[in-house]
């Protein structure tokens, strides 16, 4: 049995989840319990029960931990000795390693995952690791009906998933805000260059999304020889362009990831 559900902060992660969570009609509302200091008015409205007493913690089976993993080692000395001995626990805190987190929760059985904000929407992307088979399927329960969940062999995994997944929505949001600037800087205005920017990426997400297609291959179909898009693409796979900065990028996301589980 999956609820209740205790999520332990509501903050950009755990809020996405939430709202995935009540889009989806994945779980009765009145299951899931939040541990948040200071919800923010969608959280507070959502119908979940805040801030659970002690008796309440004790009778969640699923934790949904989505806090700082700065933080992490604090909440689980508070936590720890209000669980239930079969409570599974399912941990979003990047970089944290399984063993440890099994260890600050007195050997319950942990799932990690890295998950994307997208879940808001059910477009959420969700790399599970779990050397226990119940962990592993109680963070598919949480994870599948707010999106993609892939499952990793290997825990030290986790790290890259973290930079080309977990990290990655930012990646991409930076570089729309780079398009918008490259076009007013070619003379649109700023609400022109903001437009054009976001609906051509979201359209061209949505393409690949839908036809399954290589990314590839796409960019094959719309470069003709000779035209414009090549003559771009000519500056973007150069051998300063996008290949060595997202090789770089996801480098520093990995090296980072690892940083903070020690």
């Amino acid at each position: 049995m999956t609820t209740p559900i205790l999520l332990v902060s509501a903050g950009s992660m755990g809020g996405a989840l939430l709202a995935g969570w009540r889009r989806a009609g994945a779980f009765p509302i009145s299951e899931v319990m939040i541990r948040e200091p200071a919800p923010n008015p969608d959280v507070a409205s959502s119908g979940a029960r805040l801030n659970p007493d002690d008796a309440a913690i004790g009778a969640a089976r699923t934790v949904a931990l989505a806090m700082k993993p700065q933080i992490w080692r604090e909440v689980a000395a508070e936590l720890a000795p209000l669980l239930a001995d079969d409570a599974v626990i399912v941990s979003v805190a990047a970089g944290v390693a399984s063993a440890d987190i099994a260890m600050a929760y007195g050997g319950r059985r942990v799932a990690r995952v890295m998950p994307t904000t997208a879940a808001r929407i059910g477009h959420g992307v969700a790399s599970v690791y779990a050397a226990d088979a119940v962990a592993r399927a109680r963070a598919h329960a949480l994870f599948e009906p707010v999106g993609t969940v892939v499952d990793l062999d290997d825990e030290d995994l986790m790290h890259a998933a973290t930079a080309v997944s977990g990290s990655a929505p930012a990646y991409l949001y930076a570089f729309v805000e780079a398009l918008e600037a490259a076009g007013v800087a070619l003379g649109l205005g700023p609400a022109v260059a903001r437009d054009l920017a976001r609906a051509t990426t979201a359209g061209a997400a949505a393409l690949m999304a839908s036809t399954g297609a290589d990314a590839a291959e796409l960019r094959r179909q719309v470069t003709s020889p000779g035209g414009t898009t090549e003559a771009a693409l000519k500056v973007l796979m150069g051998a300063a362009g996008l290949g060595p900065l997202l090789r770089d990028a996801a480098a520093a996301a990995e090296r980072r990831s690892r940083e903070l589980g020690r």
